[in-house]
């Protein structure tokens, strides 16, 4: 599923796509039930972080850093969770999501994808919904880098 995203996204044919960085490519969540959630796919394609040298994990990092500001400041949300993980899909990427104050007690400090509405059809992004906040959020890429 990942490499889908990544050949999409070269092709410029990927509805989700924000930004190609230096490390890879930048695309919003396919739920956007918190508002701004990103993710950042490698290319070229790594099994994981540990896959990458010196200089290209630094960048990566960096580009995720990035775009967790980016999304603080286009979203105005509490703060932002960072998380690899690739134990399903041995592809590098990192899910950049934001938090907000106003989330429910009962799942604000677990994982994002704790939210039984992350897989409800209303909150899949579609650039009806959610292009102006994608378009905020490469703004505000484009001011940091």
């Amino acid at each position: 599923m990942i490499p889908a995203h990544i050949e999409r996204a070269r092709q410029g044919i990927e509805p989700a796509m924000v930004k190609r960085l230096p490390s890879g490519w930048v695309l919003m969540a396919n739920s956007q039930f918190l508002p701004g959630y990103c993710i950042l796919f490698a290319d070229p394609v790594k099994p994981s972080l540990n896959d990458l040298n010196t200089d290209e994990r630094a960048q990566f990092l960096h580009d995720m850093a990035i775009v967790g500001d980016a999304i603080l400041t286009a979203t105005g949300a509490e703060r932002i969770n960072y998380a690899i993980l690739g134990n399903s899909e041995p592809c590098l990427h990192a899910h950049i999501c934001p938090r907000f104050a106003n989330e429910d007690e009962n799942y604000r400090h677990g994982l994002p994808w704790s939210y039984p509405q992350m897989q409800a059809a209303e909150y899949q992004f579609n650039e009806l919904d959610h292009g102006e906040l994608r378009e905020r959020i490469l703004a505000q890429i484009e001011r940091l880098i």
